[in-house]
């Protein structure tokens, strides 16, 4: 089973095909390139290793079960979103997307679990996030998962946007930015650089190849200005996937001093 279409205006090619191995799944394509894993008859269940350490911090959030409030830079397929509404039912959750028919593309074939409110905000994240002040108040989770082609967008390294998001977050609000990179790991450096000027706590979760080896793959950064999320992880440690790694930056180590720590991988 699939489907496929191409969105104006900018004649991106979008594929929903049926996963073959895993029973009520769907994987999400643009222009060729997976973006999103669904289990329609399971949300809760998340696939890419990613997902996976993001939702672990989002059990982390408020009390278990409890709605929250989330911004998602980036549709995809709404995994997230999904998951959100499953394990918190009533959350309430905004959108920015910048390709005006993915989202409806996506829900009239995937459709989303009954109760979601979800808000639609069309444009280009760097344009849009600081005019979402006057819709969300005090959100618990902003999720940045924004690429172009298979590449984070060169605005993710800029701490001006940064600043915009954290003032759509709780004084305790976690900013999830998903990393994907190369070897060498020069996006995650880029991103650490950027997020440090603007928020004073960092946790970097991802496979032990990828922070430890600094192998390409995908890895998480959870921001905040609060210091709450030293206290998860150890959990998220425990909640893998594995083999994997969650590093403090600054490590506890060189905090004491107050000297930035360049690369907390090492």
């Amino acid at each position: 089973m699939s489907w496929s279409a191409t969105l104006p205006p900018a004649g991106r090619r979008v594929e929903i095909t049926a996963d073959p191995l895993i029973h009520g799944g769907f994987e999400l394509a643009i222009d060729g390139s997976p973006q999103s894993h669904v289990r329609l008859d399971d949300p809760g269940s998340l696939f890419y290793d990613y997902v996976r350490r993001m939702g672990s911090v989002f059990d982390r959030i408020r009390v278990p079960g409890a709605p929250v409030t989330a911004v998602h830079l980036g549709a995809g397929a709404l995994t997230l979103a999904r998951y959100l509404q499953v394990t918190r039912p009533g959350s309430d959750q905004h959108v920015v997307e910048l390709e005006p028919g993915l989202i409806d593309f996506v829900t009239e074939r995937l459709p989303l679990p009954e109760g979601t409110e979800l808000t639609v905000h069309l444009g280009d994240a760097a344009r849009v996030v600081h005019l979402l002040g006057a819709a969300v108040l005090g959100a618990d989770l902003v999720v940045a998962d924004l690429y172009q082609g298979t590449t984070t967008p060169p605005y993710l390294r800029n701490p001006a946007f940064f600043s915009d998001v954290a003032k759509l977050l709780a004084a305790d609000g976690v900013l999830l930015v998903n990393v994907a990179d190369d070897d060498g790991a020069p996006a995650r450096r880029a991103q650490v650089a950027a997020l440090e000027q603007v928020f004073p706590h960092l946790l970097l979760l991802g496979p032990t190849s990828v922070l430890q080896d600094d192998r390409a793959g995908n890895a998480v950064i959870a921001a905040s200005a609060s210091d709450r999320m030293r206290e998860w992880v150890a959990d998220l440690r425990l909640a893998g996937p594995h083999p994997g790694l969650v590093i403090e930056h600054p490590s506890p180590t060189r905090r004491k001093d107050d000297t930035p720590c360049a690369d907390a991988s090492r």
